[in-house]
């Protein structure tokens, strides 16, 4: 064999310290290097799959809180159109209430106009007839003087 290395050049004590050398070269790359690269590698996919699992249940959390604010805004447009019919309901009943009030009084108020002109009237015929009253003195006693001076 040794002839077989002597042809090509090759010398056996370099090739095995070669081999120690690289031997040594790749265990000082495997711990200094390869070791807390794949440490660095491992973290960095663990806080990945951390972040992805976050996003999904976010994700999930955000579809429920959609779900829960549709359904809120469901109820809160249902209770409002409740409180809306509600209030034209009232407000019917108040303009009833307020059309009623004013024909009592539109009616009062008639009645009351009905009664002073019958009022008006009793009292100018009271007073037309105390005036036809005094006329009637007043001509007797011009138709008397007149009787007197002639």
């Amino acid at each position: 064999m040794t002839q077989v290395f002597a042809a090509f050049g090759i010398d056996w004590r370099l090739l095995i310290i070669n081999s120690v050398n690289f031997g040594l070269l790749m265990l000082a790359l495997w711990y200094f290097l390869y070791g807390p690269l794949t440490k660095m590698l491992d973290t960095r996919r663990e806080k990945l799959a951390n972040g992805v699992r976050d996003a999904e249940s976010a994700k999930l959390k955000l579809e429920e809180i959609e779900q829960s604010r549709a359904s809120m805004l469901a109820q809160a447009g249902t209770e409002a159109d409740a409180v809306l019919a509600h209030a034209r309901a009232a407000g019917v009943a108040r303009e009833r209430e307020l059309a009623q009030a004013g024909e009592a009084a539109a009616t009062a108020a008639v009645r009351e106009a009905e009664q002073q002109a019958h009022e008006l009237k009793a009292q100018a015929l009271v007073e037309s007839k105390q005036e036809v009253a005094k006329l009637i003195v007043l001509g007797i006693d011009k138709l008397q003087r007149q009787q007197y001076i002639q």
